[in-house]
């Protein structure tokens, strides 16, 4: 978590990562998406039509939740 800014926005890749990029958070993209839908996870915010997103400092608090 040291290379995430202090304030800003994720892309779901960015969290749960992909075949270029480790994950935050080591789950699959559904099991993100059920968990956001069940509330264990941070809501996300809608920067665009076509474009979701979470804070950063959700995603560090969810982090910090953990340990």
């Amino acid at each position: 978590m040291g290379t995430l800014s202090d304030t800003g926005f994720l892309r779901i890749w960015q969290i749960v990562g992909d075949k270029n990029n480790a994950p935050l958070i080591p789950v699959g993209k559904s099991t993100w998406w059920a968990g956001v839908k069940s509330g264990r996870f941070p809501q996300p915010v809608k920067l665009g039509q076509r474009t979701t997103a979470w804070r950063v400092e959700d995603i560090r608090k969810l982090v910090g939740s953990f340990q």
